[in-house]
């Protein structure tokens, strides 16, 4: 048996950032690694410029995901004004960056997911002891949470839930999904829930049967210089499951 800590997200627009190039800012289909931690550190109170902090965290998790609802792809265009980048002078507002007589304009497309929910399962891979400071984390956040960028607040309650299973499908199992609990929220489901339900893991856990596996880079080495490392993802395609149950230990 594993200790494991399951919570949702799920909001009507959602931007999970994958590797991006010049003006255009792509979306995954689901919550990266880095998402996750960085929604989580955000709930525990540290902050960017806490380094060793930040990389403990990524050292002491594990991550997986299931997608409930895949959601739809949203692309932006998107202008914003900018004054130019000055040693000299620092804008201590972004009013006060308005007022330059030296703005210039940024064009850029930014892609969102919109209607998407999915759980997440977090595990220690150094001891259970830190999960129930984690779900107090999530539950009562030191900062606000949202879904990849500041533009996408959390359309359910997270819930954070701590799970005891003898793997990750037996815990993913355990807690309702996404369209369940709007459902319950709004008395409707958002969008039909999908007839196969796709998981992402870290590691390869037998009970999800992953189907392939590629690399992505997503393991932090630096927050200070935006250096991240290769890891590899596995990905798995099942039946969704007729019913779940609830059965975690807290709420």
């Amino acid at each position: 048996m594993r200790t494991y800590l399951l919570f949702r997200l799920y909001g009507l627009m959602a931007a999970w950032g994958d590797t991006a190039v010049g003006e255009y800012r792509p979306s995954r289909s689901h919550p990266s690694r880095t998402a996750v931690l960085g929604l989580l550190a955000a709930a525990l109170g540290i902050r960017r410029d806490q380094e060793e902090d930040l990389l403990a965290l990524d050292r002491s998790a594990g991550v997986a995901v299931r997608l409930d609802l895949p959601g739809e792809l949203l692309r932006d265009y998107h202008t914003t004004q900018v004054a130019p980048e000055s040693k000299k002078l620092h804008y201590r507002t972004r009013s006060d960056e308005l007022r330059s007589d030296r703005l210039h304009t940024i064009l850029s497309q930014r892609d969102y997911r919109v209607d998407a929910g999915a759980s997440i399962a977090l595990y220690r891979k150094d001891g259970d002891n830190a999960l129930e400071h984690w779900r107090h984390a999530l539950h009562e956040p030191v900062f606000p949470p949202y879904l990849g960028r500041k533009s996408c607040p959390l359309g359910l309650p997270m819930d954070p839930t701590i799970v005891r299973a003898d793997d990750l499908k037996a815990a993913f199992d355990a807690y309702p999904d996404c369209s369940e609990q709007l459902v319950v929220f709004t008395g409707c489901y958002a969008t039909s829930p999908p007839k196969t339900v796709r998981y992402y893991s870290e590691d390869a856990d037998e009970s999800l049967t992953p189907g392939m596996s590629y690399p992505v880079s997503d393991r932090l080495l630096s927050r200070r210089r935006w250096q991240f490392a290769m890891r590899d993802e596995y990905a798995a395609s099942l039946p969704r499951s007729a019913k779940r149950s609830s059965g975690g230990e807290d709420g």
